[in-house]
């Protein structure tokens, strides 16, 4: 068996698995997620445990699989998940309308980012945005969603980029 499908996932205060024929699914204080049942992985709970085992040797690498998504939605309603970016470059600002993000990064018009239900946006400063919700998915899917729109650009390092993301920067060219 993979060791992570050896690992035991520990639920924390408040969160409820609930364990259906077709589906799994978790509630906590941040939401509710849920995971169609894979058909080769049996789980079972004991005492606030979660462990899961294969039906057979082929579904080894499915069990390891399975418990890392059901350990990031325990983590995910309970906690939850963050993201953040920084925009990188003059005039590049970011600003919240209701619960829109209202973009200028140089365009000739603004981009508005309406954000998928399930997950919030809020930007501390003009420069920086940050990306909340309780699906690890969910939250990297947007964020690359907004970075997507003006990725860094390897001369100056213009652009939207993860915080703390190293930039690769190349050398201008020489007359």
């Amino acid at each position: 068996m993979s060791r992570v499908a050896k690992k035991p996932i520990n639920l924390p205060k408040g969160v409820e698995l609930n364990i259906q024929p077709e589906s799994v699914s978790v509630k906590g204080p941040k939401g509710t997620l849920s995971l169609n049942k894979a058909a080769g992985v049996e789980i079972t709970i004991d005492n606030g445990v979660v462990t899961l085992n294969p039906k057979d040797i082929s579904f080894d690498a499915l069990t390891g699989t399975v418990r890392s998504i059901l350990a990031n939605m325990v983590k995910g309603v309970s906690e939850g998940f963050e993201k953040k970016l920084e925009l990188v470059g003059v005039g590049y600002r970011a600003a919240m309308q209701g619960k829109d993000l209202n973009l200028s990064l140089g365009f000739s018009h603004p981009v508005v980012f309406v954000a998928p239900e399930g997950i919030t946006l809020a930007t501390p400063t003009q420069t920086e945005i940050v990306v909340q919700g309780a699906d690890k998915q969910v939250v990297g899917e947007v964020a690359a969603k907004i970075r997507g729109y003006r990725p860094p650009e390897p001369y100056k390092g213009k652009g939207v980029k993860y915080a703390g993301e190293n930039i690769i920067r190349k050398e201008a060219k020489k007359a």
